[in-house]
């Protein structure tokens, strides 16, 4: 019954995830080194011409991630073109600066301009984040931009964008809020506006976010060009969350065929709050005073060196712990299967990409090494406590937080944390079923830090 319930939600999954676009034509090609995505809406006439848009994802981001945009901006009319900037997505090049995102912007605003079915004259730019940045400095130095929409803008441009819309979540840190606010205020013919009840992510699947975007957008190309319905901006997302429900729910059938044992919940020591947070303070601080600068994964390189740090002190608070149960090898090649697919079919396919690219091939591996270490240790020492697991977790989450805070690493590394959060808890409930069923540590280790190591280093920029 489980088994059949995990199907359904699948199969219903995959089935919102095949038909997101509706009739628009998807496609893809790489000009001049730079991923393209394009989106053509139905119903275009023989040599007929639409305004195009192009679309900049943010840091940590990719052209998958901003695909809503592509559905919302096609069902209404637009011709859209989508980037992967270097060191994101699928473009294999390392993230080097502000230059080389103008340069990738050029390269995408020309191949928009010169399709067919564009009009090269009406050309607008949609950008989020490091792409907000990126699409108000390149509409300032290109007064032939029509219209640009800058969603969380992190600092105020210093040139003046036409037409500029400006919007901004209301749950977001309060710069952000406060750029928007300058910005509107400072820039000629803009207008800023707060989405209630969204942060710096989820501002871009709120269905008012794209429906301002395309009443923006009408206003400065005469009007609507159709008036089909605005697709649910959810649609995607709802469709990779009940194919990782289903991959969720399938576990529980897969792990009883694994591992046939079955052993008491183990009960947490608070005593081991001391070493739990002792070690996560000194890795936080030995982390920054490591040279990391060999390894190219923006905020990821402090990240991996933090987990390997707490990953050892914590085994070694560990090593008289009890010893834990042998399981097959061949079970747990498959459970580590089994999450490799629960975690990268469901966002590969909905989300935002996670497939590596260039150098990702061996930063995963590196990755996954630091959370696997750091995970058997937490399930040794917490002799596979849920409780005890989910300390560690928190513990990794607030020394992150504050060395980011602080200064001890990449401010960016705040954008990272609510998901690497949402990903320790997930490993969490993963642990409690396998040690239930008697699982080795290393095996729920080595399975459930893939959860949370995959998405890390496939989001994360290259850089040089």
């Amino acid at each position: 019954m489980v088994a059949l319930i995990a199907a359904v939600l699948g199969a219903t999954g995959l089935g919102l995830v095949a038909s997101a676009g509706g009739a628009a034509t998807p496609g893809r090609e790489v000009v001049e080194g730079v991923p393209l995505y394009e989106t053509h809406p139905a119903g275009l006439k023989p040599g007929e011409r639409r305004p195009g848009v192009v679309v900049a994802h943010g840091y940590a981001g990719s052209a998958k991630l901003m695909m809503p945009f592509a559905d919302t901006l096609a069902a209404r009319g637009y011709v859209v073109v989508l980037l992967d900037f270097a060191g994101h997505g699928v473009n294999p090049a390392a993230r080097t600066g502000n230059a080389a995102l103008q340069r990738e912007l050029e390269v995408a605003v020309t191949h928009l301009r010169g399709l067919p079915d564009v009009d090269g004259a009406r050309i607008a730019l949609v950008g989020h984040s490091m792409g907000a940045s990126a699409v108000t400095e390149y509409a300032a130095a290109h007064p032939e931009i029509v219209t640009t929409t800058a969603i969380s803008l992190p600092a105020v441009p210093d040139g003046q964008p036409k037409n500029l819309l400006l919007l901004v979540g209301g749950n977001e840190f309060p710069g952000f809020r406060t750029t928007a606010t300058e910005a509107a205020a400072r820039i000629a013919d803009s207008r800023a506006v707060t989405i209630p009840g969204v942060e710096h992510i989820s501002i871009l699947y709120a269905p008012r976010t794209h429906r301002e975007t395309i009443d923006w957008l009408d206003q400065h190309f005469g009007g609507p060009i159709t008036r089909a319905a605005i697709p649910s901006p959810l649609h995607r997302m709802a469709g990779a969350g009940l194919l990782f429900a289903g991959f969720l729910v399938g576990l529980y059938p897969l792990a009883r065929l694994l591992f046939r044992g079955s052993t008491p919940r183990a009960r947490f020591r608070p005593i081991l709050l001391l070493p739990i947070a002792g070690g996560a303070v000194v890795a936080a601080l030995v982390a920054a005073v490591l040279p990391t600068s060999w390894f190219p994964l923006d905020s990821g390189d402090y990240a991996v060196a933090f987990t390997f740090l707490l990953g050892t002190l914590l085994l070694i608070v560990a090593r008289r712990g009890p010893a834990t149960p042998r399981g097959s090898v061949l079970a747990a090649v498959a459970l580590v299967l089994y999450a490799a697919a629960t975690i990268v079919i469901p966002l590969q396919l909905g989300f935002t990409n996670v497939w590596p690219a260039g150098a990702r091939w061996w930063l995963l591996p590196v990755v996954w090494a630091g959370f696997a270490l750091l995970s058997y240790a937490a399930e040794r020492l917490t002799r596979g406590s849920t409780l005890g697991v989910l300390a560690v977790a928190a513990a990794t989450v607030a020394a992150l937080t504050a060395a980011a805070v602080l200064g001890l690493t990449n401010g960016f590394l705040l954008l990272v944390v609510p998901l690497l959060a949402v990903l320790l808890v997930l490993q969490a409930g993963w642990s409690a079923l396998l040690n239930r069923l008697a699982a080795p540590s290393w095996a729920i280790a080595l399975a459930g830090s893939l959860l949370v190591a995959w998405p890390i280093a496939a989001t994360l920029p290259i850089t040089a």
